[in-house]
């Protein structure tokens, strides 16, 4: 989101704009169990069905006739530039006029949701923007909830000032046109822009210029996105809140995690302002705007940009779990869906050579360790008892920057070198793995790096 000042403050929205919208797209990704997460993407694919011990909330396949509208007992269309006494230009700089006409929003008779900018002769450009009536999507105490969509990005032949946008804002800022923005909470599950062929996930909260640092937010930035704009992927949220004092909010691209945010990394007050609680989900395209400016170093539209991109969406879910549920939520995927239960660990007391309080940690499922070998450098080792497609290693040095990487598989072993260290930093880390198909989520485990 960004605008220019907190008063005029882009309204959420991407980078963000905002009151409404606030898609839920929430996958929980919980402390030492799987996180479910939608996986890949085929145009016109059922909406996968919720996994033992969850229920689904809201889901739409749309499958209206060729050029109808939504059903509006369902979906909102907000209209104009702006919530009324809200912001204006939805409070991001961005130049379109948000309509309700089917050239800009509609379905395409083939399964899918289309939202397309046009640019007509004059040079005007319209587009859509559409929420989810609903408000009440919300993680009870001790559940999780999951917020997902399967969606092609435009793909423009010039497309410097495209913005394209799936998110949630919190429920009260419907009610007063997004004034109480960030503070009510904004998840952004997806954004691209000027057609790069990537996306960025983002949770903005609490105060402008806050612990958030919003406008921009707690933000993944712009990670590669390769056939975003091709084909369809799934990308998904999830709101953890199985453990009250540690919770999570999580991200997915097609079953993979993509970015995490902990509950510790703002104040306890900032973050259940902004999570616990109902959220309505968001749709659009934009056309410019602090963000694709902000990205090219530019004011965008460019003169050449192409007119007619649409974002296509396959259908959209929100899934929701109750506490004391057993299974958790790995992750909904296109035509099924994937679920599992990972061994939690315990960790064996003692000090790994070179740090203390993280030592070797045994499961039936799996061997971790961390190892100084040096007085700036640690190797984080990852051992499955069965051979894993894939490990994924998410650490945080000192409570700050999370950095995720895909870990080096030597003979069934998978390492990641950390630099940067010093006597005394902390390292949380956490990990996420393939076990004969689904994917799972490790507990989090610290190490102190000693002198």
């Amino acid at each position: 989101m960004t605008t220019s000042t907190p008063a005029a403050h882009h309204a959420g929205r991407r980078r963000r704009r905002g009151p409404l919208a606030a898609l839920s797209a929430l996958l929980l990704l919980v402390t030492g169990i799987t996180g479910l997460v939608l996986s890949g993407g085929s145009a016109s694919a059922a909406v996968p069905g919720p996994p033992a011990g969850w229920t689904t909330l809201f889901s739409d396949d749309f499958n209206g006739v060729v050029g109808s509208g939504l059903n509006r007992a369902d979906w909102l269309y907000d209209i104009g530039t702006g919530y009324p006494g809200g912001a204006g230009n939805w409070g991001t700089g961005e130049i379109e006029t948000s309509t309700d006409s089917t050239q800009n929003v509609y379905q395409d008779g083939s399964g899918h949701l289309v939202i397309k900018p046009i640019k007509d002769s004059s040079g005007h450009w319209t587009s859509g923007r559409v929420e989810t009536q609903r408000t009440d999507f919300a993680a009870p105490a001790g559940g999780q909830l999951e917020i997902s969509a399967s969606l092609q990005q435009p793909n423009p032949a010039h497309g410097l000032g495209y913005w394209p946008a799936f998110w949630a804002m919190g429920a009260d800022a419907r009610p007063v046109s997004a004034t109480n923005w960030p503070g009510i909470g904004e998840i952004d599950i997806m954004e691209d822009v000027n057609a790069l062929s990537k996306h960025s996930t983002t949770f903005h909260c609490g105060v402008w210029a806050g612990e958030c640092h919003d406008p921009d937010g707690i933000t993944s930035d712009l990670q590669p996105c390769a056939g975003c704009q091709t084909g369809y992927h799934t990308y998904s949220a999830v709101i953890d809140r199985t453990n009250t004092a540690a919770e999570q909010l999580r991200f997915y691209l097609d079953g993979t995690l993509t970015y995490t945010v902990n509950e510790n990394q703002v104040s306890v007050g900032t973050w259940q302002a902004a999570i616990d609680h109902g959220f309505f989900a968001i749709f659009d395209v934009a056309i410019g705007g602090s963000y694709p400016n902000k990205v090219c170093g530019c004011t965008s539209p460019s003169a050449d940009i192409s007119s007619g991109a649409g974002m296509s969406v396959d259908w959209f879910a929100v899934y929701q779990k109750p506490a004391g549920s057993s299974s958790t939520n790995g992750g909904t995927t296109n035509g099924g869906t994937s679920s599992g239960t990972t061994n939690g660990g315990t960790t064996n007391g003692g000090s790994t050579s070179g740090g203390s309080t993280g030592g070797s940690t045994t499961t039936p499922d799996y061997t971790t360790s961390v190892t100084s070998t040096s007085a700036t450098q640690a190797r984080i080792s990852f051992t499955p008892t069965t051979p894993a497609a894939y490990v994924d290693v998410h650490y945080l040095v000192n409570g700050a920057n999370q950095q995720n990487f895909r870990m080096t598989n030597s003979a069934g072993t998978w390492t990641q070198t950390v630099n940067g260290l010093s006597t005394g930093s902390v390292l949380t880390y956490w990990f996420t793995y393939e076990k004969n198909g689904p994917q799972y989520d490790s507990p989090h485990y610290t190490f102190t790096q000693a002198g």
